[in-house]
């Protein structure tokens, strides 16, 4: 018997033990529950308090003016040059010669030799060619001699002798062929006078050597690579503008047949900030636009024409070619604007303007916005006073007091509010 009740009094506490532990979980969770609604309907609730300034915001501001204004467009453009040649030789023959300033960065004015091919052969042929037109002329001064002749014995005959046969007795038909021959030689002579100069190779333009190709004893041909020339009277700059703002740059105008007329193009200030003196800068001018959009930027290409790129005669900062400078273009003018500087142009390009001190927030209408100011058709009035101090709390009609005046010892703080 005592071996049977061991069981179920196990049994039994098992079972008390689930109820108690079941027990215990509902009254804690009822507990939890009973304490969240106490705090939700005892917690204190916020109260919007009404506050109106005792006194005006103090802020700085402004004195606008129209007038008439030049926008600068700010750009990026690319230094090429202006003239840009490979040097080829005309006639065939080895190198014997080089300038000592025919070397790649090397400066050359035009008309300096810069090498100077075997000229051997060609005085050789041009001997031979003088040789055969000496010939020729004392073939031509013997059948004058017999034309003479023959003149002489055609007039002791006269009468007898019919015009066909006229030109024949006075060898008119051989005086001829002479001549042609006569002709033919002047021509060899000065072609081989011509190729004897071509054996000294010289620049054509003043120029500076980007790179050579030959040395001495090179072997050279018509067509063949000597050398690559730069014109350093004048290089370009292709400056990428955009489509919108082409309207404000100003183009030269058209010339007459007399090169009369025509305005200028705008002028172009060109800084390289990385490779410059701090404030050194370069000034060109719009020559022309492109008639083409750069296919990856989808942006006008305009081209700027420089001067003097190399900088001999004012010591400027020389422009290296394939450089990526800032382009700096002075557009056309905008009559009767406000200029305002760009930051205090705000949300939907509206002003804040203080007028009998309170915020007046005025929209506006901008004709043109460069890299620093805005051009403001309509929305401001010459005089007006621009509100620049940025505001915490924004809305037409609140007052505002400037800081100039803020020494006033009536005026209260900033910070005073009625409750």
């Amino acid at each position: 018997m005592a071996n049977n009740d061991t069981p179920q009094r196990q049994t039994l506490w098992r079972l008390l033990r689930v109820a108690g532990n079941a027990l215990a979980c509902f009254l804690i969770l009822g507990a939890s529950a009973a304490a969240i609604v106490v705090i939700n309907r005892t917690e204190p609730t916020a109260q919007q308090i009404s506050a109106t300034r005792k006194s005006a915001a103090l802020v700085e501001t402004i004195s606008v003016r129209r007038g008439t204004f030049r926008p600068r467009l700010s750009v990026l453009g690319t230094v090429e040059p202006a003239q840009d040649i490979v040097l080829s030789p005309r006639v065939s023959g080895p190198v014997i010669e080089l300038s000592p300033r025919f070397v790649p960065g090397g400066m050359v004015h035009a008309g300096d030799l810069l090498l100077r091919i075997d000229p051997a052969d060609f005085e050789n042929a041009l001997s031979i060619r003088k040789s055969e037109l000496e010939q020729a002329k004392a073939s031509l001064e013997i059948e004058q001699g017999r034309q003479s002749l023959a003149e002489k014995e055609l007039s002791l005959l006269e009468g007898t002798i019919g015009d066909a046969n006229r030109s024949l007795v006075l060898r008119e038909p051989q005086i001829a062929s002479i001549r042609a021959e006569f002709s033919a030689a002047q021509a060899a002579v000065e072609r081989a006078e011509l190729d004897l100069q071509r054996t000294s190779v010289a620049a054509p333009f003043d120029a500076q050597i980007l790179s050579r190709s030959v040395n001495v004893g090179s072997q050279v041909s018509p067509g063949d690579e000597l050398a690559r020339l730069v014109g350093i009277g004048e290089y370009w700059v292709m400056a990428a503008v955009p489509v919108r703002s082409l309207p404000w740059v100003q183009f030269p105008g058209p010339v007459d047949q007399e090169g009369a007329g025509g305005s200028k193009g705008s002028a172009v200030r060109l800084r390289n900030p990385g490779a410059w003196p701090p404030g050194a800068e370069r000034l060109g001018q719009v020559a022309r636009m492109i008639g083409t959009l750069d296919q990856q930027t989808r942006l006008a290409r305009v081209l700027v024409t420089v001067p003097d790129p190399l900088g001999e005669s004012d010591q400027a900062p020389p422009l290296i070619l394939d450089t990526l400078i800032e382009t700096e273009i002075e557009g056309k003018p905008i009559e009767d604007v406000v200029r305002l500087d760009r930051k205090y142009i705000r949300d939907s390009d509206t002003v804040w303007v203080m007028k009998d001190d309170v915020l007046e927030i005025r929209e506006t209408e901008i004709v043109f916005r460069d890299a620093e100011y805005a051009y403001i058709r309509q929305g401001l009035a010459d005089g007006e006073e621009v509100v620049v101090t940025t505001l915490a709390t924004v809305a037409d009609g609140i007052g505002l007091r400037k800081i100039d005046d803020a020494s006033d010892p009536a005026a209260g703080s900033d910070e005073e509010l009625i409750q």
